[in-house]
């Protein structure tokens, strides 16, 4: 694939893995969510990833109504493409993650292209008093999941979301999901061009080296040839590092308080907007210039902010 001129970066705000005890940054009121969109988006991320929380403690969420809670806010001060996550649960069935996306309707959602083990249990050594009490068990009891995305539940989100145009962000933790994802696409659950996000560093996928990056992305070219476009993710301390590298490849990035809590080794990220200026920085300093989000719909062929329902 020819490289592309403007590199995309989207913003994953809060996530389903990290609790509000591992940094005071990650947000879960309503609030502090569209808050943070909005800066992620002045910062200069034209997509925003989105997943809901209970405002009372942080946990995880797909009640529509937690969504309904920032979703205008967010569309009031900012014209930042809208992706909803139906993957917002490792334990509930993808009837239940997607209600989210048919209900409001955005310009993309993501979709995972496989089950795998997807665990972030080895975080609970890390702390010794949490913040709430479903915290440690949630954290702990990962060890034990299998994150379920079937052929028949990828084609049950599929013809569930057909009607509302929306673009899936598919996200591939292996090699092997790209060809779940080929094979779907042969037989006619999804359309070229798709957008797919490169994941490396979750426990349960592939690992996050740059050989990794290179593998996965040369697999996508043999599979998809020019009908695709890219992004990576790189998880924890992997998130910097990766999203340069994509950079220069032609790719598009992901940052994060979902993906990493960190801005440098060691050191917290005060925010997402902190994280989205510091790989906007990198990215212009090496060159590349960054989309806006009226240019991340034209690559990515989005139906436009006008068609979604909220």
């Amino acid at each position: 694939m020819a490289k592309q001129r403007k590199t995309i970066i989207t913003c994953a705000i809060t996530g389903a893995i990290h609790t509000p005890t591992m940094s005071d940054a990650l947000p879960y009121t309503p609030e502090d969510i569209a808050a943070q969109a909005v800066a992620a988006a002045e910062a200069g991320a034209a997509i925003l990833h989105l997943h809901a929380r209970r405002a009372h403690d942080g946990g995880v969420s797909v009640n529509t109504d937690d969504f309904a809670a920032f979703l205008p806010r967010i569309k009031q001060a900012t014209d930042a493409v809208v992706n909803i996550s139906t993957g917002g649960s490792l334990t509930l069935s993808i009837a239940d993650r997607v209600k989210p996306a048919t209900t409001f309707s955005p310009e993309m959602c993501s979709l995972n292209m496989g089950s795998m083990n997807f665990s972030f249990h080895p975080l609970v050594k890390r702390y010794d008093n949490w913040k709430f009490d479903w915290e440690k068990d949630y954290v702990e009891s990962s060890e034990g999941n299998i994150f379920r995305n079937t052929f028949r539940d990828i084609r049950e989100a599929a013809e569930t979301l057909a009607p509302h145009d929306i673009k899936f962000e598919h996200e591939c933790y292996d090699v092997g999901h790209l060809y779940n994802l080929k094979f779907c696409l042969d037989t006619g659950l999804f359309k070229a061009p798709i957008f797919i996000q490169f994941i490396f560093g979750i426990l349960g996928g592939i690992g996050p080296e740059v050989d990794n990056l290179i593998f996965m992305k040369r697999t996508a070219d043999r599979l998809f040839g020019d009908g695709y476009r890219w992004s990576v993710l790189g998880a924890g301390g992997a998130q910097m590092p990766l999203a340069t590298t994509a950079s220069q490849m032609g790719g598009n990035v992901r940052v994060g308080l979902e993906d990493s809590l960190l801005i440098a080794r060691g050191k917290l990220a005060e925010s997402n907007a902190q994280q989205v200026a510091k790989i906007r920085r990198i990215v212009e300093d090496l060159g590349c210039e960054v989309a806006t989000p009226d240019e991340a719909r034209e690559i990515l062929a989005l139906k436009g902010g006008d068609r979604v329902n909220f």
